[in-house]
């Protein structure tokens, strides 16, 4: 089932498990679910002030009991779990009211659980009362639809937007506020649980491709589509509350993305690229045996090219990886590390910049 026989980009009104229903089996590559939560209000609370906080008693989030909770929680996850490709995954957002019965239900109906991540809130909400700590974060479960199967995740993206650093599970946002928070005449919040572009951003960064398609069954404010558009993804949103459904229409409405291009929206991934053996550079003219491969742009210690693809230096022989790792006493990737000099400018040059000449020759086919 190709996408465009989907529902693209379009709000589908109604009942989460019907329109599920509805939509083709293996047909949606990432699913961004923000359940009802079951939080169990009891009393109203108020500020110090005596103003009174902006909680979640809408019905949507009321059920009778647990047993009816879990109910529910089975039956959309099932239902997801179906739309869902073999590659695709989940994220299933929450509190410390639902989360761990999300979790248990995940498990039991086959998905394979490949992170909790937790959203520390920069700017969570007093525990006014004085009775509980701060409740100053909440649960992503990430899950893919089969046990071993390829999935999606953009690791040098994300390593890329933390400044180079291997992205931790423990995720510091803010929650939606200001001019992202949208807001009724009123100026009283348009939806109680919207969530911020940013863990969206984050979110379809790490685990979808451009032009992929986002389903998310309890669409709210529509951040999910919004995000989405920015990022050049396709997405569905599924939400029974008219009013929330226009208000997210309008939204997305608004927004005018920037043009695509692969270069801006396509993370580079080196593990999806083609492999490329050393010796192939020799075999191609780039390199010749003899020559000389100097470790980093200006490093003393260098080896010579031998004809079937290894290096030698000092006595030692063995491939780009093996060499560099006994010369710097570590680990190494030795396309990272080993230079040769351009015989037109005299420079040094990373080998890298050689392998990627082939790679582009290889894309060009």
């Amino acid at each position: 089932m190709g996408p465009m026989s989907l529902p693209l980009n379009q709000i589908l009104n109604g009942d989460c498990l019907e329109h599920l229903t509805a939509l083709p089996a293996e047909s949606v590559d990432l699913i961004f679910a923000d359940p009802p939560y079951n939080l169990q209000l009891q009393n109203e609370l108020r500020r110090p002030n005596n103003t009174a906080v902006r909680g979640v008693r809408e019905s949507w989030d009321q059920f009778a009991d647990f047993a009816a909770y879990d109910d529910f929680t089975r039956a959309w996850l099932a239902a997801c779990r179906r739309v869902l490709k073999p590659s695709g995954t989940l994220w299933v957002i929450g509190s410390y009211h639902n989360i761990h019965r999300v979790g248990v239900a995940l498990q039991d109906l086959g998905y394979w659980l490949l992170n909790s991540v937790v959203w520390v809130k920069a700017n969570p909400t007093p525990n006014f009362r004085g009775v509980r700590f701060t409740n100053a974060h909440e649960t992503l479960l990430w899950a893919q639809k089969e046990k071993g199967s390829p999935y999606t995740f953009n690791h040098h993206a994300m390593k890329a937007l933390n400044e180079g650093l291997q992205m931790r599970s423990d995720w510091w946002l803010p929650v939606s506020s200001g001019g992202e928070r949208l807001r009724l005449p009123d100026g009283q919040a348009a939806h109680p649980t919207q969530k911020p572009e940013a863990l969206l951003y984050r979110i379809l960064l790490a685990s979808s491709q451009p032009g992929d398609v986002v389903l998310d069954p309890f669409f709210g404010s529509g951040t999910t589509g919004a995000v989405a558009k920015r990022m050049h993804r396709h997405w569905i949103g599924i939400e029974r509350d008219a009013d929330y459904a226009k208000l997210a229409f309008e939204r997305i409405a608004q927004i005018e993305p920037v043009a695509y291009e692969a270069e801006l929206f396509e993370p580079a991934e080196p593990r999806r690229e083609p492999r490329i053996p050393f010796g192939n550079l020799l075999e191609a003219g780039l390199l010749e045996a003899g020559q000389r491969l100097y470790l980093g742009e200006r490093g003393k210690l260098s080896a010579r090219i031998l004809a079937d693809g290894s290096l030698k230096a000092d006595g030692q022989r063995g491939s780009i990886h093996q060499l560099a790792k006994q010369l710097l006493g570590g680990p190494a990737n030795g396309w990272q590390h080993w230079y040769y000099v351009d015989a037109e400018s005299g420079q040094r040059r990373p080998i890298d910049a050689l392998r990627q000449i082939l790679r582009e020759g290889i894309r060009q086919r």
